[in-house]
């Protein structure tokens, strides 16, 4: 596979009092589509994901890296869903971007939650991937987690192996493009990868999801180790305008592994224009 970031646009920004790197893909150029926001999983780079963004050409795409993750300086101070959000919505201002759809995966599902809820009049719709309701969220193998949360993972290339057989079922050795992308992630700083697990300590989107109005497609793996698919199922019921797309044999990392019924999946919902009216009077 052919190197993502190529096609990419970095800058670094201020936006909320924080410098974040940066990266927009087709921004500049006519779209009839809205772009999409893009939060990242836990302890992963802008590079994680440029794969997505370069595939889903017809449509421009933002994401940046967390405070301490990636290209971003470190955080001065811990951070929330709270503080992070609005800093994201001062640089869609920044960039011009008045209405978004967003996506997130894993940790970056939980982000997405609390901007749809925070910044409502900004989303559109509203795509979750491995993830669940914060603090409800039902656990996965502690196995798994255990290589999830240790930054080692990024920075060791023994530890990485392990992890991503947990993660994923195989070995690094065994795969292609995917073991490709993971290589050219840049790794976290240890404070950045702190702060970023305790920026979700107490959070949980449960109480207020019965009263987002936006339309939410929810992705899972039936065979996730880290966030297993009843989360899912979990989230479907509490929010009103959803449905749920469960990967048969996929991961925590189903957007690689089944990559191409991922996108499809995603274009289909992004693309499907029979609740226009009701969005715009739910905006």
């Amino acid at each position: 596979m052919n190197n993502p970031m190529k096609s990419a646009r970095i800058s670094m920004m201020q936006a909320g009092g924080r410098e974040m790197r940066l990266a927009t893909w087709r921004l500049d150029g006519s779209s009839d589509h809205l772009p999409v926001l893009f939060f990242n999983g836990i302890g992963a780079s802008i590079e994680a994901v440029a794969p997505l963004a370069h595939a889903l050409d017809d449509r421009p795409f933002v994401m940046f890296d967390m405070p301490g993750i990636g290209g971003s300086p470190d955080p001065v101070m811990p951070y929330t869903p709270f503080t992070i959000c609005a800093a994201t919505a001062a640089l869609l201002q920044q960039l011009g971007l008045e209405r978004v759809d967003v996506m997130g995966v894993s940790w970056g599902g939980a982000m997405a939650q609390q901007f749809a809820l925070q910044h409502s009049a900004v989303v559109r719709r509203l795509i979750l991937c491995a993830t669940g309701a914060g603090m409800l969220t039902f656990p996965g193998s502690p196995a798994a987690f255990a290589a999830l949360s240790d930054p080692r993972r990024f920075l060791d290339a023994a530890f990485a192996d392990k992890s991503f057989a947990a993660l994923y079922r195989r070995s690094l050795r065994d795969t292609g493009g995917e073991a490709a992308q993971l290589g050219w992630i840049r790794p976290p700083s240890r404070i950045g990868y702190l702060y970023q697990l305790l920026a979700m300590s107490g959070w949980s989107s449960a109480p207020a999801l019965p009263f987002l109005t936006k339309r939410v497609l929810i992705m899972m793996g039936d065979e996730d180790p880290i966030v297993p698919s009843i989360n899912g199922r979990l989230l479907h019921s509490l929010i009103p305008r959803s449905e749920l797309e469960i990967f048969e044999g996929g991961g925590h990392l189903f957007l690689l592994s089944h990559r191409d019924q991922s996108i499809s999946c995603i274009r289909s919902f992004l693309d499907s224009s029979d609740d226009t009216e009701a969005e715009r009077k739910a905006a």
